[in-house]
């Protein structure tokens, strides 16, 4: 196996019908982009009764039907927040546990060592996370807090820094697929390939996640230049 092998995002999850929630961080192949894209998916009716909303520079998870909503507390949360030149994007109501932190002149580490996994035993839901460095010198970091056993008897802390190489981009996620209970990711962020077009990035994640289980895709791309955004998101609820 070439551990550095770069594949596309599309052949990253071939064979994979539940990713569950992903993120990937990287930079476009002309060094003008900072990129990220963060996606959900769900199996029961709760799960999948979700939308992404944008709010300015931060995105909310809202429910599409706001009568359906069994338990709101692990699936209604900001997964993407912006404070000064960083961007924070995670798939938990720790967002904002990072963004305090940093308000407070502390680190993205020290916000998720007071953080574990989620609380949904026997699958024990890894918390996956990323902060992205906007200053002259773009960097960024990702970080998995997973059960160090089947038992959730304590939290694993794992944290990964890269800086900004063309075209190259990380992609973690909480699954290795779909199972009973499910399978939790394991070993480094995976290497994946970065497209310079804004719309083909999307639409290539969008069409590679499972068509039942997908829920909703937020994909943006920040000019290394100016600081400016674009973005795009789709909703599997809204028909997008």
């Amino acid at each position: 196996m070439d551990c550095y092998e770069i594949k596309s995002f599309a052949d990253r999850v071939k064979g994979n019908s539940y990713v569950g929630r992903g993120i990937v961080v990287g930079t476009s192949p002309s060094g003008k982009y900072a990129v990220f894209a963060y996606f959900i998916m769900g199996r029961s009716s709760n799960s999948r009764n979700r939308v992404f909303v944008n709010e300015g520079k931060n995105v909310t998870i809202y429910p599409f039907d706001p009568s359906k909503v069994d338990d709101p507390s692990l699936i209604i949360y900001s997964p993407i927040r912006e404070i000064g030149n960083k961007v924070i994007v995670t798939n938990g109501d720790q967002t904002d546990t990072i963004y305090d932190f940093v308000k407070e002149g502390k680190t993205f580490e020290e916000a998720l060592d007071t953080r574990t996994f989620e609380p949904d035993a026997p699958n024990f839901t890894p918390r996956i996370s990323a902060i992205m460095n906007l200053d002259d010198k773009y960097t960024y970091k990702m970080n998995i807090c997973k059960s160090i056993d089947k038992d959730g008897t304590d939290c694993q802390r794992f944290t990964y820094s890269y800086p900004c190489i063309k075209g190259l981009g990380h992609f973690i996620h909480t699954y290795q697929g779909d199972g009973q209970p499910l399978p939790t990711f394991f070993g480094e962020c995976e290497r994946v390939e970065i497209p310079e077009d804004m719309k083909e990035f999307a639409e290539q994640i969008w069409s590679s996640l499972d068509n039942e289980n997908k829920i909703s895709l937020c994909v943006r791309y920040y000019s290394l230049e100016d600081k400016s955004s674009k973005e795009i998101i789709y909703n599997k609820n809204k028909g997008d």
